[in-house]
């Protein structure tokens, strides 16, 4: 029996800890096709949402944002380097360099969504690309467009809407309503409204929490509750 599961995945595409718990995801259902269906939606967030066009130097960055030092910030690289690449994500080796705003990334994937799953999917894996991967600057509207053409998408379609305000809105009131449903760190993988799994797990934390997940679905599922 196969089990819908409606999974929001709530992130920024400047967290590189949703890069890994996304690849982790990916490998979790797909050790779990044939019991489970799901039906993935990204969800916005924004790490730093204050972030001015010039961007800012990573080091300095978080330097001011956590009080790390230059050795901490180092291991924790390697960390997350060490991590992307059990699932096949490679993050480039020497880090990003510098922290973008990703306001418009956002509304470009909030369209996306609307053209189909796939699309959306597709986007927000080039994205996370492009920024971890290569170090692209993602507020920058040819990366951006790049990203689109890469995938698929309508590019002169995706250049109207970064000339415009056009999914502003949708994207602020996402982002506060998974604000106020008490979402306040990436990433954040919401099941059914209902069930959350927290951080960039490894594929077997994923695994086993959508397997629990979906046994209760189905257990309520049969009892009528």
């Amino acid at each position: 029996m196969t089990t819908t599961l409606q999974i929001d995945f709530v992130s920024d595409v400047a967290c590189p800890w949703c890069a890994v718990g996304l690849a982790g995801l990916d490998t979790a259902l797909d050790r779990l096709l044939g019991e489970i269906d799901a039906h993935i939606s990204f969800q916005p967030f924004e790490l730093n949402p204050g972030m001015g066009p010039e961007g800012q130097d990573i080091a300095e960055h978080l330097t001011q944002k956590y009080g790390s030092t230059p050795e901490q910030q180092a291991e924790i690289r390697e960390r997350i380097r060490e991590r992307g690449a059990a699932v096949g994500f490679a993050f480039k080796p020497e880090g990003r360099g510098r922290i973008w705003n990703t306001f418009d990334a956002h509304r470009l994937l909030h369209w996306a969504g609307e053209q189909g799953p796939d699309k959306q999917y597709a986007l927000k894996r080039e994205l996370l690309a492009a920024y971890h991967g290569r170090a692209e600057n993602v507020s920058d509207h040819t990366v951006l467009l790049r990203a689109c053409e890469t995938v698929g998408l309508d590019t002169a379609r995706a250049q109207a809407i970064l000339g415009s305000e056009e999914y502003a809105l949708a994207v602020r009131e996402s982002e506060m309503q998974w604000q106020q449903a008490g979402i306040t760190a990436v990433p954040a993988v919401v099941v059914n409204q209902r069930y959350l799994i927290s951080g960039g797990q490894p594929p077997e934390a994923y695994e086993e929490a959508l397997r629990r997940i979906a046994a209760s679905v189905a257990e309520a599922g049969s009892s009528g509750g």
